[in-house]
């Protein structure tokens, strides 16, 4: 037997579905709460397989009650049930450690579905989801160590490609030896290398020298 608590405030939702899942063989709620405060003391005490957990309520907002579940109960199985898609509300809701995350418009037995899968180890995540958190990885893979150089830091790793020592690099930029030794170190740390000669190559491999 799966057992559920249900964690939001409009009553007229938590007695539609937990009607409805109560009813399935395998699924019993066993507690309800109206309120991101309750819900988190309520799911601390009870300890269910899976939490389904509102977004928006008044006291404590679901990210903030999922986040302090997690914080205290690492293995926490929590499915947020809202109506909310907009970035503000996906990305905070999964980085605070919930499983799965479905819209108020799935069905009942859609739901309950997702109880199952969330209880076996899944993450089910309406389809707007999934996009939403492909686009944010490809945006995150798209950025490149060598994007966080200034304009000065990447001239200087040009002059390092060419060969110039931190001397000369200073005389032609017409900054101080100290100056130029700091950009060099800056740049080192930033590309995340060892020393001069990873970080021409890793300008080299990234066509940023020709």
């Amino acid at each position: 037997m799966i057992k559920v608590v249900f964690v939001d405030d409009h009553e007229m939702v938590r007695i539609g579905v937990s009607s409805y899942l109560s009813a399935q063989p395998d699924i019993e709620v066993i507690g309800e709460a109206d309120n991101g405060r309750k819900g988190v003391e309520l799911c601390l005490e009870l300890r269910p397989d899976v939490i389904l957990m509102d977004l928006v309520m008044k006291e404590m907002d679901g990210i903030e009650a999922t986040r302090d579940i997690i914080n205290a109960w690492p293995e926490a199985k929590i499915i947020i049930v809202t109506s909310f898609l907009d970035d503000e509300k996906v990305y905070p809701a999964l980085e605070a450690g919930a499983t799965s995350y479905l819209l108020k418009t799935s069905k009942a037995s859609e739901i309950a579905n997702a109880v199952r899968l969330t209880f076996h180890g899944q993450s089910i995540l309406e389809p707007e989801v999934t996009g939403k958190m492909m686009m944010k990885m490809r945006q995150r893979d798209a950025v490149h160590p060598h994007d966080q150089l200034t304009t000065r830091e990447m001239e200087i790793l040009m002059l390092m490609a060419e060969g110039k020592t931190n001397q000369e690099i200073a005389d032609e930029l017409f900054i101080a030896l100290k100056t130029a030794k700091t950009h060099v170190s800056n740049i080192l740390s930033k590309l995340d290398v060892q020393d001069r000669t990873q970080a021409v190559i890793y300008a080299f491999k990234h066509s940023l020298v020709k």
